[in-house]
């Protein structure tokens, strides 16, 4: 009975406790004073989401019954520019959440990720389909044109009306409420999706011995034995799914089947028939996104989706990508078959086929002996800390920007912060960075906001707060961050994206965000360059020596540029096609997912079945829990921009031309959506893209025929042409 008593009244102390918790202020509903006002991280707890969702949530509703209920004629200012400044509350909230869910979530901020989201995306649905709202919207893009409005002001009319028209305006009540309907689900299947990606990736570990990592770099085996110790497994060497510690496994342990176990457990996330497999959710998602694409008048999602990109259509879209297809897979076979030489001399007489998970083996064999790089070596030039200042020192000379660190409130003990300080030292932005990988993060590397860049309703502009997260490889007790060449590349992408951020500078919110097929933009040409001879001196020095790396590495780094290109590229094409496949559903009846995948790749493209395609469906986060659905083309599309653009720095004779960089930032990466990208990309350019840059990048490119006929008539009429010159000239 004792113990009883002491048992609730313990039960009784946890709940008083926890409603006097709740009971303190929420940092949500206060003005944030911290520095540059950025997030109070450490003061907001998980129980402050819900409240300042449903606060803000009934401000943004509030908000939008004041436009409504107004009774003067509808005009921009009442009403479109009323609504861009609205729900500025709920922006703030959502932001720092959403962030939060994908860099560092646990089960609780899951559970409140699967209520809150759908009750986000019903609120949107409520404002998207309020009649009367739409009415004062429509009638002022009827005469938008014929009113005294700027460039920005008609985009943002048209922004806006599209938006509704997109979201179901037109449909009569049934149908409006059925879209509602499919859109909540969405939203809960979306986040299941990513939930159970996440848990599949923590899910599995693979531990070696001694014996078993023997071959592997130091480096390897050190993050490895690391690693286990922190499971509790000290003097074993633990791998994870986690591409820090899935790749460089892959590429240097010669146990193979080791490598098939490892692969294997990759490949089949969300695919293992147990609470995680996401083979239904896919089939529900692809049998809503085809019944919403029906209600909204289009034949199929893909169709929905491209129809306000910069393909404007599927078939746009399958035509750039069967450009690239066939000649990468050329290229593929090409690389295969030198590959297969290795993989024989390995398993004389042996029934073993060369596999998928012994493509990295065997590449990085071909890799060391035509182009003697060995990257675990390379490695050492390319320390973290190293990376990030070439990449500050790069922004510099490009932009004339600053970056100094300072210390704000951060959300993890490894997150970093920088301010940045524009070319007149004004304040420009917070940049953080989150290097590593953990149990609370997604897979892959991103850049987001904790706050967009806005302009208040005095006139001052507030600065973006924006973060790039990524899964670098780790440090060890020896050594510190090293990076490989793949993640070197990584932090210029992620980079280009938060200049995107921190550059962007529009009066309204309804024009920062860019078709999607544009987004990609400023993010691919910050990789270019990366690894160029030119920059590689700046900033590539020993971790251990400060020996700036040599010239024969540079060698190799640049000779080796197009290695492996078939495979990347195959890789890459096949989940763009995979999606688009999947999306492109008419009609849709059950889906055999692996069945579904396997024809549209290996049965009807002839892909080597030797290759996976960079994402399954089971674990295609961009497309089942991210914004890429119908669109992982996007980053095949922008790299014939990012290709063509780069060509303008390259033409000035110096890849740092300060010139070219203002017209970069004036014309692309501050304009936001101002403009249509083709527009945007035009004013930069001064014409459309050529989408060879992009080709003779990947080493896909060939040269045209010359009709011989031809060559000699042009011949001939240069040497009358020259006999004539000749004849003036005496």
């Amino acid at each position: 009975m004792k113990r009883l008593a002491v048992i609730l009244l313990a039960i009784s102390m946890i709940g008083c406790n926890k409603e006097a918790e709740q009971n303190l202020p929420n940092p949500f509903f206060e003005q944030w004073n911290t520095p540059y006002g950025v997030p109070p991280f450490e003061s907001i707890k998980t129980y402050h989401y819900q409240p300042a969702f449903e606060r803000a949530i009934s401000l943004h509703n509030e908000e939008i019954a004041a436009i409504v209920a107004q009774t003067e004629e509808p005009t921009f200012e009442n009403t479109i520019a009323a609504m861009d400044r609205s729900g500025r509350m709920l922006s703030d909230v959502v932001n720092v959440f959403s962030m939060i869910c994908a860099a560092e979530t646990n089960e609780q901020l899951q559970e409140l990720e699967g209520q809150l989201m759908p009750q986000l995306t019903v609120h949107n649905d409520a404002i998207q389909m309020n009649d009367d709202l739409f009415k004062r919207v429509k009638a002022v893009y009827d005469t938008r044109l014929s009113k005294d409005l700027d460039a920005d002001q008609i985009r943002l009319t048209e922004k806006i009306y599209d938006s509704f028209v997109r979201s179901g305006a037109l449909l009569d009540a049934e149908k409006k409420a059925r879209l509602a309907e499919i859109n909540e689900e969405l939203s809960a299947l979306s986040v299941r999706f990513g939930s159970n990606v996440l848990a599949e990736n923590n899910n599995f570990v693979m531990y070696q011995t001694d014996q078993q990592v023997a071959q592997l770099p130091t480096s390897v085996r050190d993050a490895a034995r690391q690693k286990a110790k922190e499971l509790g497994e000290e003097g074993k060497y633990a791998f994870t799914l986690h591409k820090p510690s899935l790749l460089p496994f892959l590429t240097y342990s010669p146990e193979r089947a080791a490598r098939e176990e490892l692969y294997r457990a990759y490949i089949n996330r969300g695919n293992n028939n147990n609470e995680y497999d996401n083979k239904q959710i896919i089939n529900d998602m692809i049998r809503l996104r085809t019944e919403k694409a029906h209600l909204l008048g289009y034949k199929s999602y893909a169709h929905y989706v491209t129809s306000d990109q910069m393909a404007s259509n599927p078939k746009a879209v399958y035509t750039l990508l069967g450009e690239v297809w066939e000649p990468a897979l050329e290229r593929a076979r090409e690389e295969l078959a030198e590959m297969e030489k290795l993989f024989k001399n390995d398993y004389t007489d042996s029934e073993y086929k060369f596999e998928s998970w012994d493509w990295w083996y065997y590449a990085e064999k071909v890799r060391q002996s035509k182009y003697a790089l060995n990257e675990d070596i390379v490695r050492g030039y390319f320390s973290l800390d190293n990376t990030r200042q070439g990449i500050f020192n790069l922004a510099n000379r490009l932009f004339g920007i600053t970056f100094r660190p300072v210390t704000v409130p951060v959300y993890h003990k490894d997150v970093s912060a920088y301010e940045v300080l524009d070319k007149d030292e004004s304040h420009l932005g917070i940049l953080y960075f989150d290097f590593h990988p953990r149990a609370g993060k997604g897979q892959g590397a991103w850049c987001g906001y904790f706050r967009e860049q806005r302009y208040e309703a005095d006139g001052t502009r507030t600065a973006p707060v924006v973060s790039i997260v990524c899964n670098f490889t780790a440090p060890t007790e020896a050594t510190p961050s090293l990076l490989t060449l793949d993640e070197v590349t990584t932090l210029f992408h992620e980079f280009g994206h938060a200049l995107h951020f921190l550059f962007t500078n529009v009066r309204y919110n309804g024009l920062i965000n860019v078709e999607g097929d544009f987004v990609e933009l400023p993010s691919q040409i910050m990789e270019n360059w990366a690894l160029t001879p030119q920059m590689l001196r700046t900033y590539a020095t020993h971790y251990r020596t400060g020996e700036v790396i040599r010239d024969q590495y540079i060698s190799r780094i640049e000779n080796s540029a197009l290695f492996n290109q078939g495979f990347n590229t195959v890789e890459l094409i096949a989940a763009a096609l995979s999606d688009m496949d999947i999306h492109s559903t008419t009609e849709y009846s059950p889906i055999d997912v692996d069945g579904f995948e396997y024809n549209a790749l290996y049965t009807k493209r002839g892909m080597l079945t030797q290759i996976e395609p960079r994402y399954h469906y089971t674990y295609f986060a961009h497309i089942f829990s991210g914004g890429y659905s119908a669109g992982y083309y996007f980053y095949t599309w922008a790299e014939v921009l990012d290709k063509d653009a780069f060509e303008a720095f390259r033409e000035t004779g110096d890849i740092f031309d300060r010139r070219t960089a203002d017209a970069l930032r004036r014309e692309i990466l501050s304009k936001g959506g101002s403009n249509d990208g083709m527009s945007l990309y035009k004013a930069f350019r001064g014409q459309a893209p050529d989408k060879s840059a992009m080709l003779k990048a990947r080493g896909l490119w060939k040269e045209p025929e010359v009709d011989s006929t031809e060559v000699s008539k042009e011949g001939a009429i240069r040497k009358m042409l020259n006999a004539n010159v000749n004849k003036l000239n005496k």
